[in-house]
């Protein structure tokens, strides 16, 4: 009986190193990185067989009986991991139980427009393309939003998503990432700012991003706006033409596309366009609501990429007269 219990003990301490050992040591995988999608509802023996058939060459036996004998398996958390050369059975059901997701990044642009985003979303691979065929009213009915216009609503920054996460969730963070610092910088704004609103402030910051060639000017176009509102006089600013244009526009902006009437053209209709024509960032939202103290109403192109500022008409023409046509 003795002999029968030291076998037995020999036989479970031999099983339990080779245990410990197993858990520790790397688990093959058919190439160096693997991916593997858990949904939600997955059973603990159901993402062990779904690992093995990603790629992880082991018995799924062995994985669901580690992760039960872990007391683990309930924490198991869906979503989309991406597995690499050097996993253990340890590290695997440490980054299922902490979610520890596969992320990627994309990038939205300061003065881009709503379409430059939509097609840079549908360019990322491991976004899934919720968005895909939908018009932007949809979209923004799908967003919360419904009858407003996407243009400019979503903050330009980098953000990160877990492969395989939707479109639509992405632009539902860019959203409320544009809210609160549209709402920060209104907070901010200055005593005698012209603008009436939040979306005032949202429109006039889009036209200063694309309107600013350097860093430095960005208040000083702010300036310009917010005294020729303040004065009731034309905004006379080419981005909006531009944007008003849409399709129309072929890279060259003529005379006879000044005086082509839009709802966004600044030259034909006074005060504010009714949208935003591009995504402010944060310095031009900021700008927007604290602009430079200053009598500017005119400012040129110098060429390098900054701006000369004038207070009145016949000081601009002269600038116009040196900057542009070299007089």
């Amino acid at each position: 009986m003795r002999v029968i219990i030291k076998i037995f003990l020999l036989l479970a301490l031999a099983l339990g190193g080779w245990a410990l050992w197993w858990v520790s040591h790397d688990l093959p995988l058919t190439t160096p990185t693997l991916d593997l999608s858990v949904e939600p509802g997955t059973t603990p023996r159901g993402v062990a067989q779904a690992a093995v058939e990603s790629g992880v060459q082991t018995s799924p036996e062995l994985l669901y009986w580690w992760f039960r004998l872990s007391g683990q398996a309930r924490q198991i958390k869906a979503g989309s991991y991406e597995l690499e050369t050097g996993l253990t059975p340890y590290r695997l059901l440490t980054k299922l139980t902490r979610g520890e997701e596969a992320l990627r990044s994309v990038t939205l642009v300061e003065g881009w427009t709503f379409k430059q985003v939509r097609a840079t979303l549908l360019k990322e691979e491991h976004l899934k393309p919720d968005s895909k065929g939908l018009d932007n009213a949809v979209i923004m009915e799908k967003l919360g939003l419904s009858g407003r216009h996407p243009e400019g609503r979503f903050y330009p920054d980098t953000y990160t998503y877990a492969k395989g996460s939707s479109d639509l969730k992405l632009l539902l963070r860019a959203m409320h990432a544009m809210d609160k610092h549209v709402a920060q910088a209104w907070q901010l704004r200055a005593a005698d700012t012209p603008l009436k609103t939040p979306e005032d402030l949202l429109i006039l910051a889009s036209i200063v991003e694309k309107e600013t060639g350097q860093v430095s000017d960005r208040a000083m176009v702010a300036s310009v706006f917010s005294n020729r509102l303040r004065l009731g006089m034309m905004l006379q600013t080419d981005p909006t033409v531009i944007y008003g244009l849409g399709e129309r526009f072929d890279g060259n902006l003529r005379r006879r596309d000044l005086l082509a009437d839009t709802p966004w053209n600044t030259y034909t209709r006074t005060g504010l366009p009714p949208t935003p024509i591009a995504m402010p960032g944060k310095a031009s939202l900021m700008a927007a609501a604290q602009p430079a103290s200053s009598q500017a109403l005119y400012f040129v192109a110098r060429g390098d990429g900054s701006s000369q500022f004038s207070d009145s008409l016949d000081a601009h023409n002269r600038a116009v007269n040196k900057y542009q046509r070299g007089q």
